[in-house]
């Protein structure tokens, strides 16, 4: 037996111990495959890993292992944001709700039965595939945001604890104030950053995230920075109208590939 595979097993998640090459090829394909889309549109990357990535392992470890990708990106853009207090003010409603949504979902789903998750993952990947191809046109009046967001918040916590993709309807909320480029980025971030800590938090209080989880997730870090340079490469050259699509069909197909699974 390999005594350096021996000593460095304990590092890996339980489902990474015996992995054959092809599931390690496959892990960083897919983190690659994210980084590209993100690249291209700006966001996307949860939306394109956790569905593939449940395709091969539980659905809580498909979550678990992009916690180092989002919570890094999501710390920095806060970070850089100079709106960062007055959207914590703004949109304080949206963040409490999302924030006790998520840590609600989290212990009730991993209770539930494999098979119920993927498709619990899959509804959550057609809801996305709905918002992004429709694009609904709404106006939300200035005395009704605080009750929109609570309820936008509460919805997508519920959404991010199943999936962990809290972005789609937040993205569609926050696109019908019309916020201006800079802002928009400031906001999401913000949302994105409270929306990932209660749900990575819960995952590790209830012992579906640990270090070993947090070392492949910073390894997979290395994939999706290549499809990063990958995606912006990509946006220059291929109409980003086109890619959208390619997107959406591609993510049907997961969706009915885990009702399948």
């Amino acid at each position: 037996m390999d005594l350096s595979h021996v000593h460095l097993v304990w590092l890996l998640p339980p489902e990474f111990a015996h992995a054959s090459v092809w599931l390690w090829l496959g892990l960083g394909l897919v983190f690659m495959l994210g980084g590209t889309v993100k690249g291209v549109l700006g966001v996307g990357l949860p939306l394109v890993v956790v569905p593939l990535l449940s395709l091969m392992l539980p659905t809580p470890t498909a979550i678990a292992l992009v916690a180092a990708p989002v919570l890094v990106s999501n710390l920095w853009q806060t970070y850089d944001s100079r709106a960062s207090r007055h959207n914590l003010y703004r949109f304080w409603p949206l963040i409490v709700s999302l924030l006790l949504s998520t840590l609600i979902t989290v212990p009730l789903t991993l209770q539930l039965p494999a098979t119920v998750l993927n498709v619990m993952m899959a509804v959550a990947v057609i809801t996305a595939i709905s918002l992004m191809a429709f694009n609904p046109k709404v106006h939300i009046a200035k005395r009704w945001e605080r009750w929109a967001g609570a309820a936008v918040g509460t919805l997508s916590g519920a959404m991010g604890g199943v999936s962990s993709l809290t972005g789609p309807i937040i993205i569609t909320f926050l696109m019908a104030l019309q916020l201006k480029r800079e802002e928009f980025i400031g906001t999401i971030s913000v949302i994105y950053l409270f929306g990932a800590a209660p749900l990575y938090a819960a995952l590790w209080w209830y012992g579906r995230l640990e270090l070993s989880h947090i070392v492949v997730s910073v390894v997979a870090m290395a994939p999706m920075a290549l499809g990063l340079s990958l995606g912006k490469r990509v946006r220059t050259r291929v109409s980003e109208v086109l890619f959208r699509r390619i997107l959406l069909v591609f993510l049907l197909c997961i969706a009915v590939a885990l009702l399948s699974k």
